[in-house]
């Protein structure tokens, strides 16, 4: 059975680059009908956190990533460390320097293995110099500590990042003194930045709680993370996880560095809010518009869903909800700039009293019966329909733009639209 694992280090939050090695062995995992696994590597007793480990673990759920056993920690684990590596000492394969255990390269001979994503790659054994199992602290180091988990929990495959490729021969080295078959190794290209450069900060966030914090939803991040190293045959590139997982093939990944583009990744996002069920929204819109001042729990959620549905089609992130739609939640919302003058331009503060004057006798509140009693009014006016939609739109949403007014209005309910245009109509 195909058993393949994650191991984060708890020192820090979850990096992109290391979302994308979770995403992928969790793909592999799932479509082999296998076990992902977690280990949690913090053996930096000083640096590791248990905040950071729970926030990991959290942004691995939010992106719909399952494993199937308890992980396993490695700084429960320094005692077998010790124990592993007298065995190697006993068996004359390695050697105390003062309370360090280091390993014996043997010179002049090649360390081959298959890549899964790479191929064939050889290193010369003369290129190594002895290595550290234990350091002077009584401390595993990496290489060690790796082995020595992995061959305990059963792993058959290791995905993991290209900056991983030094590593590999030395941990093959390892497995031999054990008289173990080492797993298959395969490698992703690192991500780069969009202009070749290492992925950093001024690219855009480099954690996932950073995205999560922005409104970008789990599973078009999951996505795209998917995209930075795997595609389907057919170039298919809207999918969930789940889809993904049941077309995967470790052999289809790509061995080329993938660069990171943010717009692309914005692009996916609005199609995911798009497409999103309102109530899907709710939660995370309500949230952030209490955090920005604006009070939402006097309004219920099947309005909060018809408001984000007006607005859906225009935000990238759900990060962008609040300042677009705060309107319908407050009476005291803002004018952007030139509103004022557009609202005490001649002839419009009367426009907009007779306008609520229609608009309070309608008997269907309907944008159907809206637009209808919009028209109307320019006609006997003799102006262009625009002429009384722009100075409304301003007094009953503060902004020049925004979605469809008369369908604005039917959300808002006619008693607070009226309201509103009379208001302006006498300020």
């Amino acid at each position: 059975m195909v058993r393949v694992r994650f191991a984060p280090s708890p020192t820090g939050f979850l990096h992109i680059g290391s979302a994308r090695t979770a995403v992928f062995n969790w793909l592999h995992a799932r479509h082999a009908g296998g076990k992902f696994l977690l280990r949690v590597e913090d053996t930096d007793l000083k640096r590791s956190e248990a905040r950071f480990l729970d926030e990991i673990l959290d942004d691995l759920r939010w992106l719909g990533l399952d494993w199937d056993e308890e992980p396993l920690f490695q700084s429960r684990r320094f005692d077998v460390y010790r124990a592993k590596a007298a065995e190697l000492v006993a068996a004359g394969r390695a050697y105390k320097d003062g309370d360090a255990v280091l390993f014996r390269v043997a010179p002049g001979r090649t360390i081959a293995y298959d890549d899964l994503v790479h191929g064939p790659i050889a290193v010369e054994s003369d290129t190594l110099k002895d290595q550290v199992l234990i350091k002077s602290d009584g401390s595993p180091t990496y290489n060690f500590s790796c082995v020595v988990d992995d061959a305990h929990m059963g792993i058959t495959h290791i995905l993991r990042g290209d900056d991983h490729i030094s590593n590999t021969p030395k941990q093959i080295l390892f497995y031999e003194a054990f008289g173990l078959a080492p797993p298959r190794f395969g490698h992703m290209p690192l991500i780069l930045g969009p202009d070749g450069s290492k992925l950093s900060k001024r690219h855009g966030g480099v954690s996932v709680e950073e995205y999560r914090r922005e409104g970008f939803l789990p599973e078009a991040l999951a996505n795209y993370l998917i995209l930075l190293g795997w595609m389907p045959r057919d170039g298919r590139e809207l999918m969930t996880a789940a889809e993904a997982a049941s077309r995967f093939e470790i052999a289809e990944m790509s061995g080329v560095q993938a660069k990171f583009d943010l717009q692309k990744l914005r692009w996916l996002n609005a199609w995911y809010i798009a497409m999103a069920p309102g109530e899907r929204l709710v939660p995370d819109v309500r949230q952030r518009l209490e955090a920005a001042g604006t009070g939402t729990s006097a309004f219920p959620d099947d309005y909060v869903s018809r408001v984000v549905d007006l607005y859906r089609v225009r935000a990238k992130t759900v990060g962008e909800f609040p300042p677009m739609i705060d309107l319908f939640f407050r009476e005291d919302f803002a004018f952007e700039d030139g509103g004022r003058a557009l609202l005490d331009a001649p002839g419009n503060r009367d426009l907009l009293a007779a306008l609520a004057g229609r608009l309070d006798t309608l008997p269907d509140f309907s944008r159907a019966a809206i637009e209808a009693a919009f028209r109307a009014l320019a006609e006997e006016r003799g102006l262009k329909a625009a002429a009384v939609v722009h100075p409304a739109r301003m007094a009953v949403s503060g902004k020049s733009k925004g979605a469809g007014l008369f369908e604005m209005m039917e959300v808002l309910g006619r008693e607070r639209a009226v309201a509103r245009l009379r208001r302006a109509a006498h300020a």
